[in-house]
């Protein structure tokens, strides 16, 4: 019998807590281990359009699997609220994710009142979003109008069946192609593509894909299959570290290290010798970046996540729908941040059976990545 998976969004979350003294915002928060607060990822919807086998398999998230209602989503407003309040506190840079972020409606509307916020110093936030790229070339145009910097696409393969097996809705690999031309064409860039490697499924796609986008304007990220969440059957037999990936690509096309470009950045940058661009390497699994992590996560149903894989959530919702003031949340979250010493994957154990099987990490689809 296959194992029952108990969704994080419908349990019960702690509330945050308030301090008594209310502090104004300096424009830098910092956690237990030093970490600033610096990004934050909004998922705005829990529903996809694809069937990824290592995010939203069909056996658990199948035409009977209950979503969120539309009134336990955060609204446009709620999230706007909620972005000022992490932007007094340093924060510079907003994801936007899902699920499948496009298939919120009218999400335009929404970058168009991000895109309005103002760091305390006065600077634009670099505002970005993460697609499957299914209907991208329907909104690329719209999103840069509204704001959109840039976008992130999910593609994990360029041969058409092995991409439909991972995706597993047959969708074609030329209608994600052509959204990413039109994100291009849109201004939207530079644009990244995400391949997550998983062994046996496409990784023999990794030099394919690096000899596909070498010489474009987009940058190729590899990611280490991860353990998030409880529904994709992970197991450490199937991930491919990235200095695997990195000698493969080496072997036809000479790669050496580039520096980061910021404290944080998730992937480690390498460039063809051949000046043909760059590709990154996020290695989750093998090669831990917990000790610069600057990111906070927020659902779309408003519970404040500190790790991608973290077990529970903090209800931010619950103060904004109770009447709480900014000031009030502001702290509740400096509160929070502050006292913040997630540490996942530094602390993993290399092999599936210093995994707890049992634990119930909140899934990548409800939080995004």
């Amino acid at each position: 019998m296959a194992e029952k998976i108990i969704m994080l969004s419908k349990e019960r979350r702690p509330q945050m807590a308030i301090p008594v003294v209310l502090e104004a915002p300096t424009g830098r928060v910092d956690d237990a281990l030093a970490r600033p607060l610096h990004d934050l990822r909004i998922s705005v919807t829990d529903r996809c359009n694809f069937r990824c086998v290592y995010c939203m398999p069909k056996e658990v998230f199948d035409k009977n699997y209950a979503y969120l209602p539309h009134t336990d989503l955060l609204s446009f407003e709620e999230i706007t609220r909620i972005a000022n309040v992490f932007v007094a506190h340093g924060v510079e840079k907003i994801r936007l994710t899902g699920g499948e972020p496009l298939l919120r409606k009218n999400l335009e509307r929404l970058v168009g009142m991000l895109a309005d916020i103002r760091t305390p110093s006065g600077r634009a936030l670099d505002l970005t979003l993460t697609t499957n790229g299914s209907l991208l070339a329907k909104k690329a145009r719209a999103l840069k109008d509204a704001g959109l910097n840039r976008v992130t696409v999910s593609l994990d393969s360029l041969d058409d069946a092995t991409f439909k097996r991972m995706n597993d809705v047959d969708f074609a690999v030329a209608d994600v192609l052509r959204g990413i031309d039109c994100a291009h064409d849109a201004g939207l860039g530079p644009i990244k593509i995400n391949m997550v490697v998983k062994a046996g499924m496409n990784d023999q796609e990794i030099v394919p894909m690096a000899r596909h986008f070498r010489h474009t304007p987009t940058i190729l990220r590899f990611i280490e299959y991860m353990d998030v969440g409880a529904s994709n059957g992970w197991n450490m037999s199937e991930v491919i570290p990235s200095a695997e990936v990195v000698r493969r690509i080496s072997d036809e096309m000479p790669l050496v290290p580039v520096d980061a470009n910021y404290t944080g950045e998730t992937a480690a940058r390498w460039r063809y010798l051949d000046g043909g661009g760059e590709v990154g390497m996020i290695s989750s699994v093998t090669q831990s970046f917990c000790k610069d992590c600057t990111r906070v996560r927020l659902s779309t149903e408003g519970q404040l996540y500190t790790c991608l894989f973290a077990t529970r959530g903090h209800d931010l919702r619950a103060l904004l729908r109770e009447g709480r003031s900014d000031a009030e949340i502001s702290n509740a979250v400096a509160h929070l941040w502050r006292k913040r010493a997630d540490r996942y994957s530094d602390t993993r154990t290399i092999n599936t059976s210093g995994i707890e099987p049992a634990r119930k990490r909140v899934e990548m689809s409800y939080i995004g990545g």
